[in-house]
């Protein structure tokens, strides 16, 4: 592979922005060095490859802990497939994803996470890793989950919602956060009342309510709030620390505050959509309100402050994107004349790096907290810290060189994720990912790609590096 060194960029880590060059070596940093310096300038000298990343930043390649390739979900599948969506997250400078492989209910863990390594396998453009989503909690998959994490499957999510499809009682939660008390293992909580919700779906439908802005209605902010809370106090019970995915209302960041607030190891994802869309999207006419149906529901303007707040304040940690994209034509009509039929579900893995910086450009987040949200907390959250999340020695050489200044219209037809509509449709943003290498390989070379399937390696994890 030879040596590469990034020179003239400013430097941004979660913790520092310094004006360095970089040294890569064997698809790993190998040192950093003041610029103009005379180390750096013998690395330029001597380098197989040089990259000129003068007024540019240079970023750590981010981490997202929550994807959705191919995943089976109302009686179709997400329209990324492992290589247009690691592709299209190699384009947005996203450079590791965590997907979730999903336990069919009556088989074992290993099962279903034997099939998502085949769907995996040969085909990621960039980094990858997987959770384990627990459909059936009992004796066996208990078990089976003390083995997951002594192989680097270390996360198990859980649905207080989907009755009938992933649905899991208190008692199996309790179970499943018991055993990962014992193993290290951290559980993620999909927080909402499903069963209440699925009453309040029967009546609204009964009603004639049938349009998709009736799906936000229906999954009731206070039906998040409630959830939450439970989920925090089974955490309890258990002695186990506890990650809520998707947060999008500000009941639900208020619970997590509390909890945080008592010393609690609870902690907080919101997404891209719950930040920058709204009720409003649900409620656009001619069933297009569809393309923006996923759960946790968008949620009114005013919660966006709070979840802002939340990020700011530590109360919610990690911005993922909950990628799981199905087409506007013949996935998401399927629920015409019927908000439950509708495919939950949008994709963002290619946007997320660029609405995080644009609220840097609006004064949301500082630049180190943009790292911090994307990069640097979901990598230690999920055992993939220092070797991923970070530009240090050791660490691999996954770095996005970023123009802050270039200004890009989001858009279906210029985006590379496999579905046909933008949930951004026609939104400028600020900054715009110029070039990106993957464990020192350059996989988006100044706006051209470069990179290609099977380049990406499967990453077993190390158990939570974030509690206290």
């Amino acid at each position: 592979m030879g040596t590469t060194v990034i020179r003239g960029g400013l430097v941004i880590t979660a913790a520092d922005e310094t004006n360095a060059d970089i040294l890569i070596e064997a698809g790993r940093v190998t040192a950093l060095a003041a610029r103009d310096s005379e180390v750096a300038r013998a690395w330029a000298e001597s380098a197989d490859r040089v990259i000129d990343a003068t007024g540019r930043y240079v970023i750590p390649g981010g981490v997202d802990a929550h994807t959705h390739m191919e995943l089976p979900f109302g009686g179709t599948f997400a329209s990324d497939t492992f290589e247009t969506g690691t592709r299209a997250a190699a384009w947005g400078g996203t450079t590791t994803i965590v997907d979730f492989a999903v336990q069919t209910v009556g088989e074992s863990l290993r099962s279903g996470l034997d099939a998502w390594h085949a769907k995996a396998d040969g085909r990621c453009a960039v980094d990858y890793a997987f959770h384990m989503i627990l459909s059936d909690v009992n004796e066996d998959t208990l078990k089976e989950m003390d083995g997951l994490v002594d192989e680097g499957v270390t996360s198990f999510k859980l649905f207080m919602a989907y009755p009938g499809v992933f649905y899991s009682d208190d008692g199996k939660i309790l179970r499943a956060m018991q055993r990962s008390a014992g193993n290290g293992g951290l559980i993620m909580m999909h927080a909402e009342n499903g069963i209440a919700i699925d009453v309040l779906v029967e009546q609204a439908l009964a009603a004639g309510r049938t349009d998709p802005r009736y799906h936000g209605e229906v999954r009731h902010t206070l039906l998040e709030a409630e959830a939450t809370h439970r989920a925090i106090q089974l955490a309890r019970v258990a002695g186990a620390p506890l990650y809520v995915v998707h947060v999008s209302a500000q009941e639900a960041v208020a619970e997590l505050a509390q909890a945080r607030d008592m010393g609690l190891n609870v902690f907080g994802e919101t997404c891209p959509q719950y930040l920058f869309l709204s009720t409003d999207n649900l409620a656009e006419p001619d069933f297009e309100g569809a393309k923006y149906v996923c759960s946790t529901p968008l949620r009114p303007r005013e919660h966006q402050a709070y979840l802002w707040r939340g990020l700011r304040t530590n109360d919610l940690q990690v911005v993922s994107t909950d990628h799981c994209p199905f087409c506007f034509k013949g996935q998401k009509e399927l629920g015409l004349g019927d908000f439950s039929k509708i495919p939950n579900g949008l994709p963002g893995v290619e946007n997320r790096m660029d609405l995080l910086h644009q609220a840097v450009v609006d004064g949301h987040i500082s630049r180190r907290r943009w790292i911090e949200i994307a990069c640097a907390t979901p990598a230690r959250m999920f055992g993939l810290y220092p070797r991923k999340g970070t530009i240090a020695p050791g660490a691999d050489a996954d770095i996005v060189i970023y123009d802050p200044d270039a200004a890009q219209v989001l858009s279906a037809e210029t985006h590379h994720m496999n579905v046909d509509y933008s949930a951004y449709e026609g939104r400028t943003v600020t900054g715009r990912v110029q070039t990106v290498l993957s464990r020192g390989e350059v996989v988006v070379d100044d706006r051209s790609y470069t990179g290609r399937a099977g380049h990406g390696r499967y990453i077993a994890r190390e158990t939570c590096q974030y509690l206290g």
